[in-house]
């Protein structure tokens, strides 16, 4: 299936993800622990592998501690894949299930992080979120861009303002006020 295409996207200002990167620390900690906790007692051949993972682990937060460091958006995900890993090799019965709770932090990290974009067209808008959100024309009374600021007016009353990432020019502004405009119009004539 081919990928749509958008006459607008709008890409909304980044959300602080503090809370998200210390959950995923204190959870790659916890594993780090649990894993020497299985290497250490008793040591033999087999605490290889656990100390292995703790070193992946371990190497993963510091390369993403390095590049949050430099600006970019760090990701926990492979780190946390390592610690389930690590947990679902090393636990046993009943508590080898906690592996599972690591790989669906993992998935949720990237997807909590993704970039926020509202996309528009002449059909619909288009909220980049899990689940994706659509809206028709129909169900909007307004939209507006201005001073980095987007306003989506509903016609329920909800009323939703979002901050832009980037600064836009006047004429940008102009030109999709202009078509959200046109695309409200036309769909209220059908």
């Amino acid at each position: 299936m081919a990928a749509k295409t958008f006459d607008y996207i709008v890409v909304l200002k980044q959300r602080n993800f503090k809370l998200v990167d210390n959950i995923s620390i204190m959870m790659l900690l916890l594993a780090v622990i649990i894993l020497l906790e299985e290497a250490l007692t008793p040591f033999s051949n087999a605490s290889i592998m656990p100390f292995t993972i703790v070193t992946l682990i371990l190497g993963w937060i510091i390369f993403t501690y390095a590049k949050k460091s430099n600006g970019k958006i760090g990701y926990y995900r492979i780190g946390l894949l390592f610690a389930a890993w690590g947990l679902f090799i090393t636990l046993k019965s009943p508590y080898e299930w906690i592996f599972a709770v690591y790989v669906i932090a993992a998935v949720i990290e990237k997807q909590v992080k993704f970039p926020r974009e509202i996309a528009f067209d002449e059909t619909e808008v288009v909220f980049n979120t899990f689940p994706r959100k659509h809206y028709q024309w129909n169900e909007l009374s307004n939209v507006v861009l201005k001073d980095g600021l987007l306003t989506l007016d509903f016609k329920n009353n909800k009323l939703l303002q979002k901050e832009i990432d980037s600064q836009t020019t006047p004429q940008l502004e102009k030109e999709f006020n202009e078509f959200c405009k046109s695309m409200i119009t036309a769909d209220s004539i059908k």
